[in-house]
C-alpha cells in the first residue's frame, strides 16, 4: 500500500469524526478489530470535540492518505514537555491490517522526537489485550499506572466499569 502523511486542519473535522466514530463505536467498527462496541455506547467523538483537539496548540492530528486521498486512518499527537502524549489512533475498519496503524505510529514518534520529546505516552483501556499486544509488539512498555476513564457522555458510555492503563515507550 501506498501511504502519505498529512497534518488535518479544522476542515477535515467532519469526516475526521466520521473516521474515528467508525473505527470505534457502532456496527461499521464491528468490520475491524479495534471496535469498542462492546464495551461502550454512544460515540467516541463528536464534531465540537474534534474541533478542540485540532486547536491545542503544538498537537496534530495525523492523517493517513491513501490513492485519491482517501482517508485511511488518522492519530492525534500532542507534545507537552519531553513526553508526547498519543490517542485516538483510528482506521477504517475495512482497511485494518494493511499497515496504517502501525504507519501513523511511526509519523507520531517522529513528530515528537521534532518537538524535542523524549518519551511517547499513551492510555489503553484494560480490558483490550489485543490492543495492548498490538502496542507492546511495537516497543510500548506498560508502565503499572492507570487513569480513570473518562466520564463525559461525549466520549462514550460504558457498559461497565473501564480503566486506562499508561503504557511508555523511549523516543531514542
Amino acid at each position: 500500500m501506498n501511504f502519505h502523511l498529512t497534518t488535518a486542519t479544522p476542515a477535515d473535522a467532519p469526516r475526521l469524526t466520521a473516521l474515528v466514530n467508525s473505527a470505534y463505536r457502532g456496527d461499521a467498527s464491528r468490520q475491524g478489530w479495534t471496535t469498542e462496541a462492546h464495551l461502550l455506547d454512544g460515540q467516541r467523538i463528536d464534531e465540537a470535540g474534534m474541533r478542540e483537539m485540532l486547536a491545542v496548540p503544538a498537537a496534530a492530528m495525523l492523517l493517513c492518505l491513501g490513492e485519491n486521498d482517501e482517508l485511511r486512518g488518522s492519530f492525534y499527537a500532542h507534545p507537552n514537555g519531553n513526553k508526547m502524549y498519543l490517542g485516538m489512533l483510528a482506521v477504517a475498519p475495512t482497511g485494518q491490517g494493511q499497515g496504517v496503524g502501525k504507519f501513523l505510529i511511526r509519523a507520531a514518534e517522529d513528530y515528537g522526537r521534532q518537538h524535542g520529546c523524549t518519551t511517547s505516552k499513551m492510555t489503553v483501556i484494560s480490558v483490550r489485550p489485543e490492543l495492548i499486544a498490538f502496542y507492546e509488539r511495537l516497543g510500548y512498555r506498560l508502565t503499572g499506572a492507570t487513569e480513570s476513564f473518562p466520564t463525559d457522555p461525549r466520549y462514550g458510555i460504558p457498559r461497565q466499569p473501564l480503566t486506562l492503563l499508561v503504557l511508555e515507550k523511549p523516543l531514542d
